[in-house]
């Protein structure tokens, strides 16, 4: 009786250890699951690295010339008192246009929410049509793909009341950013003021908002139209030896590069060449028949003593320009641009011009996005970043070959 009592309770043990231990197997399994979808969760990255991670500095443009180009800096002089009581000859005078965001007190800006820049929807409120803009989307876009960011684009056309609207639909469609270059740098601060209440981050690009419109930027990105049209104001004067008259074809009335590619050269060349003339400014509009009709007008006015001409554009400016040139027989007039289309870097290279200053209009357009991608990092940014400036001659001008635009 004994034997059997023992026997019952010895397979009973059994039975129960076989038990726990499968319960114990199968608990160590689950455990092993659990511990690798643990796993699998923790390495998966998160947007901010993904972001981070991506290499836009390795991206070539049209141009052969790298798409993300290093910003510059600048010293910025005390501002004077009172800028409008001094002469438009005193550089002074400029000084809330030529400097404008570096000392701006901001309001209201809308803090990174430092989440990276992968998937993020972007809206491009751009000033008009023109072939370099057709060259800066291409860059803008090239951006926008790297990083997987949703694009829409409007096109002002060159008209305020137009940009006015395209600015209430771009509030609507309630992008992470705007990318904002003005038709006009005045009137454009309503404008900006209006999506920065409605918590939208502004990237301003290209062209430089007035003071006003600057306070509500997070930062603004372009060319140094003012530095590049300083150093190309003092080639030009070597040039022509720094004496006799220049005329100067000026860029679209309102906008910044209109004040900046006139009044920079002017206010450098009353210091470095003060024995040249200023004999005439006016607009064309950017359009080749208006601007082979003034320079002709300007050829027939002043004769000989016009000896140079400074020009806000080297695309249709410089094709009216050079007609001009060749049905008066001028081949003896200094003729420099900011730069650089095709149109201008072939006027260099036939020694039409003598100058240009290279502007990358895909580096304009990438590096605006670029910023907008940098907010999303949550990285520290200067409030202004320039393109890098630097003077076409005949020297260098294949290497950037071919042109963007």
């Amino acid at each position: 009786m004994f034997k059997k009592c023992f026997s019952v309770i010895l397979v009973m043990s059994l039975l129960v250890t076989l038990f726990v231990g499968c319960g114990s197997k199968e608990k160590v399994e689950k455990s092993d699951s659990d511990k690798a979808s643990v796993s699998d969760s923790t390495n998966e990255k998160s947007n901010l690295e993904k972001s981070k991670e991506i290499d836009v500095f390795s991206i070539i443009g049209s141009d052969g010339q790298p798409l993300i180009l290093p910003t510059e800096k600048k010293e910025v002089p005390d501002r004077p008192e009172d800028p409008k009581a001094l002469a438009e000859e005193d550089a002074g005078h400029w000084w809330d246009i030529e400097y404008a965001g570096w000392t701006t007190k901001k309001e209201n800006l809308p803090k990174s929410p430092a989440d990276g820049a992968v998937g993020k929807k972007v809206v491009l409120l751009k000033a008009g049509d023109h072939p370099y803009w057709t060259a800066y989307v291409n860059g803008f876009t090239q951006i926008a793909e790297a990083y997987d960011i949703e694009v829409k684009i409007l096109n002002g056309n060159w008209n305020m009341d137009l940009q006015s609207q395209q600015v209430d639909q771009a509030i609507n469609e309630k992008p992470d950013a705007v990318i904002f270059a003005p038709v006009d740098a005045t009137a454009c601060a309503p404008l900006m003021r209006k999506i920065n209440q409605a918590g939208i981050p502004i990237i301003a690009s290209n062209t430089i908002p007035a003071e006003a419109a600057m306070k509500y930027c997070t930062a603004w990105t372009g060319p140094d139209d003012w530095g590049q049209f300083r150093m190309l104001a003092r080639y030009f004067a070597d040039e022509m030896g720094k004496e006799g008259g220049y005329a100067i074809v000026r860029h679209m009335p309102g906008s910044s590069p209109y004040f900046a590619r006139t009044f920079a050269p002017i206010t450098e060349l009353v210091d470095y060449a003060p024995d040249m003339k200023l004999l005439a400014m006016d607009t064309a509009n950017l359009e080749a028949e208006a601007t082979m009709q003034l320079v002709s007008d300007w050829i027939t006015k002043y004769g000989d003593e016009l000896k140079g001409l400074i020009l806000a554009g080297d695309g249709f400016s410089m094709t009216g320009t050079e007609e001009a040139l060749k049905n008066a027989g001028r081949e003896d007039i200094v003729v420099v641009a900011a730069g650089n289309s095709k149109t201008g870097m072939d006027a260099v290279k036939n020694e039409v011009c003598s100058g240009i200053t290279y502007q990358s209009a895909e580096g304009d357009g990438a590096i605006a996005l670029f910023t907008a991608v940098r907010y999303f990092n949550g990285e520290e940014m200067d409030p202004v970043a320039y393109l890098p400036r630097h003077i076409i001659t005949a020297d260098d001008v294949d290497n950037y070959m071919p042109a963007q635009w």
